[in-house]
């Protein structure tokens, strides 16, 4: 196996990495150019949209087979650790059987879609099957990928899975053969499907993409190339090109060394101070999550600092990791956050405006916490090596004024209208570029290299599950799901009142946040449950901030919060000696979800100030 891996799946990995940075490469420029050309020459790029989208589309799917690669796909492994060792290995087995079948499948279908569509042209007369064969050669990757994950398991445990899987189909297809009007309806086929594969710890995107395809399976009217179709369409847009800029910001400000630099500075500025620590680290969070818009990027940019120093000085590492969680929650509506960008675009709802609400809500809950930390905390223990002077402070200082320019682009341009999310974020990156290379010359061609792979495959990992999140919001939407739960929402809400709809709201995305990625819990629900709210006199800026902010509680609530376990992954905790303290964090942070929840003007004031 370790021959296999060095002569073929290290080599496949280096040429998806270099396909998935190419084409985020090729995305930045045509953006950039589009912009230069538009506002400096007055000649507007009339291919410059679909070509990026198509790039994008392409971007999504090789970088989801670099994350599959390196098995950065999450799922609940809540249940699964529970198991015994041998149901355990036979469980991984099976979850990379279904893999290997769905990512077939995905594949397969792009590359028919692809052969069906060819001819057909874009609006402005490229080739349309140049954004399906692509996005098929990268679904191909993605089946290679998991090909080879099949293959480190036992031969046995892979047996097993196949005549599972056998034995479920031959059943079904016998059942339809000889008692076709007693099968059950598709949706709840759909439904067990998905709890069976987020019992069995199947990666989220995967779970969401398999539940899709047992619709197209089962129900037999509707051809595989829609299910490849929806998958695009979910992330053929432009506007969710501001997704891998912002990422990319979030590397390139790690690489350029500003991570380091504003850590230390806050740690310089309030670390010595009763509960210093954990007021660095919400501070520090929310800078963060300010600049880059990756959460779990920067949870690692935090917490690889913090959570060494809170052990250097004696504090426990699980309630630090907990306040990180936390931090995590309330930094969730700080833009240019991808959730937001994520709702923006299914709800239809001002990307701007949505920034601008959520300020004033992080805000609150970022008090909240510094609060706590002061009031609870104590002052650290600081060994020789914290004591002593690392970085003069005119160097940490031009860190934080190198912050404060990344931040005026992304508001600035927001606030003047010069460009769209999407734009912003392209400069943006093209700002963290310039500044690394240089202003501190920290920023070489290697690093430059890594951080866009690492930024094309952290894309593809969160567009791949948008995507999938998409196609099955499309299989919901013709079984009228969605019209179903609004009307029963809406007769709720006439006899009780519009404060009880909310509670239902928060009380799903809670529950939906927990159990999937927070972006399929937005695609999901977003389009339905704002539309609802507005007709109940919610305002739609403010009800997106809070189902945002509930979303964030259940990504980190234990026990099956995914977010939760990333966070104590990066700290080199269990999770069990987080639920305590973190529960804690969340109750606060909950009280103050419902704070901004009933009184809108928290939310709605600096947006309407702004023109919003």
């Amino acid at each position: 196996m370790a021959g296999f891996n060095r002569f073929v799946a290290v080599p496949l990995l280096r040429l998806t990495d270099a396909a998935a940075a190419l084409l985020l490469v090729a995305d930045l420029l045509v953006v950039t150019t589009s912009v230069l050309s538009r506002t400096m020459l007055n000649a507007p790029l009339e291919w410059a949209d679909d070509v990026a989208r198509g790039l994008m589309v392409a971007l999504s799917f090789f970088g989801a087979a670099g994350a599959l690669a390196r098995g950065e796909n999450v799922g609940v492994a809540f249940f699964v650790d529970k198991f015994p060792p041998a149901a355990r290995r036979l469980a991984d087995a099976l979850s990379a059987v279904l893999v290997l079948v769905i990512t077939g499948s995905i594949a397969f279908d792009a590359l028919e879609l692809g052969q069906l569509t060819t001819g057909q042209t874009t609006g402005s007369g490229l080739p349309l099957e140049l954004t399906f064969y692509p996005m098929g050669v990268g679904a191909v990757f993605m089946a290679l990928f998991a090909l080879f994950q099949v293959c480190r398991h036992a031969a046995k445990d892979v047996a097993w899975s196949v005549v599972i899987l056998a034995l479920v189909a031959a059943t079904w297809f016998a059942w339809t053969s000889f008692a076709p009007g007693s099968t059950p309806n598709v949706g709840p086929l759909m439904l067990v499907g998905f709890v069976v594969c987020l019992v069995g710890g199947v990666p989220i995107g995967f779970a969401l993409a398999l539940s899709a395809l047992i619709y197209i399976w089962v129900e037999g009217t509707l051809p595989g190339v829609i299910f490849a179709q929806q998958m695009a369409r979910g992330i053929d847009n432009f506007v969710l090109l501001a997704i891998p800029f912002f990422i990319l910001v979030g590397y390139l400000k790690e690489a350029n060394g500003i991570s380091v630099r504003l850590i230390e500075l806050l740690e310089r500025l309030v670390g010595r101070m009763r509960g210093g620590l954990n007021v660095v680290m919400v501070l520090a969070m929310v800078i963060f999550s300010g600049i880059s818009g990756s959460k779990m990027a920067d949870v690692a940019a935090v917490g690889s600092v913090l959570i060494p120093a809170a052990r250097r000085s004696r504090q426990n590492p699980g309630e630090a990791v907990a306040l990180l969680a936390a931090s995590a929650v309330m930094a969730e509506t700080i833009p240019p956050c991808i959730n937001l960008i994520i709702l923006g675009f299914v709800a239809n709802l001002s990307i701007g405006g949505l920034f601008m609400a959520g300020l004033l809500p992080a805000g609150l809950m970022a008090l909240a916490l510094i609060a706590v930390a002061v009031l609870f905390g104590t002052r650290a223990a600081l060994d020789a090596s914290d004591a002593a002077p690392r970085t003069s402070l005119s160097k940490l200082w031009g860190g934080a004024a190198v912050t404060l320019g990344l931040i005026a682009i992304i508001f600035g341009g927001f606030r003047s209208g010069f460009a769209t999310a999407t734009e912003i974020s392209a400069f943006a990156a093209l700002y963290a570029l310039v500044v690394g290379g240089v202003v501190f010359r920290e920023l070489g061609p290697r690093a430059a290299l890594n951080s866009f792979v690492n930024a094309a495959t952290r894309s593809g990992l969160v567009l791949f599950i948008v995507a999938a999140a998409q196609a099955l919001a499309f299989m919901l939407t013709l079984q009228q799901v969605p019209h179903m739960l609004a009307e029963a929402m809406i007769s709720l809400s006439a006899t009780s009142g519009a404060w009880v709809f909310m509670l239902l709201s928060i009380a799903i995305l809670i529950i939906m946040g927990s159990v999937l990625e927070g972006a399929a819990a937005l695609i999901i629900f977003g389009p339905l449950l704002v539309p609802v709210a507005a007709q109940l006199g919610i305002g739609p800026l403010h009800y997106g901030v809070v189902l945002v902010i509930a979303m964030g509680i259940g990504l980190f609530a234990p026990p099956l919060g995914l977010g939760l376990y990333g966070a104590c992954l990066i700290g080199g905790v269990p999770i069990e000696v987080t639920v305590k303290p973190m529960l804690g964090y969340l109750g606060l942070l909950l009280v103050c979800l419902l704070v901004i929840a009933f009184v809108p003007a928290i939310t709605l004031w600096l947006p309407h100030a702004l023109g919003y």
